[in-house]
């Protein structure tokens, strides 16, 4: 196996089991080394630190899949034993009559960086970020159809992450044929999925646990949903009791998906209002209008894909928060959200507090969210545990 050595004072994140070394670490490598081939790395006394695949065209050049010297990563068993512990510990979790669709299998906090796995009832969703991962593919694929049974999977290696790795944009049908939606069972709840073209791999599994929170504060409420895409907080929302959802979003398929999923969950036409267009201009034509809501969800797409772009974000953040704030009646519930991976929660929540002050309001912070437990994060790798979220009073 080739060999990668590492500059003088960079080994530490690999001894603190962090998966990703980037290009500036590295001080020199084996020739001849092939993209997406798997190394081993030592530091620059030529101590052994770990094991991965190496792609000289990202500027993540090396994802990490052992520390074990003695670990044979190029068996196919090594992924298969992987696959079955990430996928074993949610078929164990979760009660199927309740709640058919999470992820199997989250990448680097899964310990197979650049492999996403998701379950959507009988449909299996795969979705591949890496070159070093695209090598295992078919028997990753074969592995599934041979574990799960299921009745379809569909690749949806279509993000732009791809083209970073060097690889082109992939997406369609592996295995059998695909139901155009997908039915699902979420806490009892149904909903319609756009596996083929639908945001990430088709619905927002991550949000499963927060949604069912937001049952708790929406009796006789009227409720504002922004960024709002196929409706499924707004289900939850009028099976909680709220007088009245409405809901922002700029694509108009995912509208009339959610008006679907409102049919499909009984919930009558008078408690619902949708609106399409952009977010940032339509909270402040509400305010100009006078319009007031009792909860808000602001739960907006990434903002910082990198951190580079953080500043940006930051903004954006404030900005939108401040204009939910000033939308609230006295005492109203704002349930905000942040999926950007590059912000912790500390730097969330000051992004809340000036957008508060500037709105001259207090906020009372009544609980933290999170990701589900589908969704693991390593202490080693801040990065994995991306979503965070606060329900707040505003006062």
């Amino acid at each position: 196996m080739k060999k990668v050595y590492l500059k003088k004072g960079r080994k530490k994140s690999v001894l603190l089991r962090h998966p990703w070394i980037f290009s500036g670490a590295i001080e020199k490598t084996d020739r001849s080394i092939t993209a997406g081939e798997i190394v081993e790395i030592y530091d620059h006394r030529g101590n052994f630190l770990a094991k991965g695949y190496i792609n000289p065209k990202s500027q993540i050049t090396i994802r990490i899949l052992s520390w074990n010297k003695e670990e044979d990563v190029t068996d196919i068993r090594f992924i298969s034993e992987r696959l079955k512990s990430a996928i074993d510990m949610r078929l164990n979790y979760f009660d199927q009559s309740v709640t058919n669709a999470f992820r199997l299998v989250n990448s680097e906090a899964d310990f197979l960086p650049g492999l996403i796995i998701d379950k959507y009832n009988d449909t299996i969703v795969l979705q591949i970020l890496t070159l070093g991962m695209e090598q295992f593919r078919d028997k990753i694929t074969e592995f599934l159809l041979e574990y799960l049974s299921p009745k379809c999977i569909y690749e949806r290696s279509d993000t732009i992450v791809r083209k970073k790795e060097g690889l082109s944009l992939k997406k369609g049908l592996i295995y059998g044929k695909l139901q155009k939606p997908v039915r699902i069972i979420e806490n009892g709840l149904e909903f319609l999925v756009d596996v083929q073209d639908g945001q990430k791999t088709g619905f927002y599994l991550d949000q499963r646990d927060n949604r069912k929170e937001l049952l708790l504060f929406c009796k006789d409420k009227k409720v504002l949903n922004c960024f709002s895409y196929t409706g499924a907080f707004s289900v939850y929302a009028i099976k909680g009791g709220a007088k009245l959802t409405v809901n922002i979003e700029f694509s108009r398929s995912a509208i009339e998906l959610a008006k679907k999923n409102m049919e499909i969950n009984h919930i009558k036409k008078e408690t619902q209002e949708f609106i399409e267009g952009n977010a940032f201009e339509l909270l402040r034509n509400m305010k100009k209008k006078g319009k007031k809501f009792d909860l808000i969800i602001m739960d907006p797409p990434k903002f910082a894909h990198t951190q580079g772009k953080l500043e940006n974000a930051l903004r954006g953040y404030k900005d939108i928060n401040l204009q939910a704030m000033q939308l609230l009646n006295p005492g109203g519930i704002l349930f905000t959200f942040s999926c950007s991976g590059a912000i912790s929660l500390e730097l969330f929540s000051k992004t809340i507090t000036w957008a508060a002050m500037d709105a001259n309001k207090n906020v009372q912070v009544i609980k933290r969210l999170a990701q589900p437990m589908d969704h693991p994060h390593l202490t080693s790798f801040l990065e994995s545990e991306y979503l965070k979220g606060l329900i707040c009073k505003i006062t």
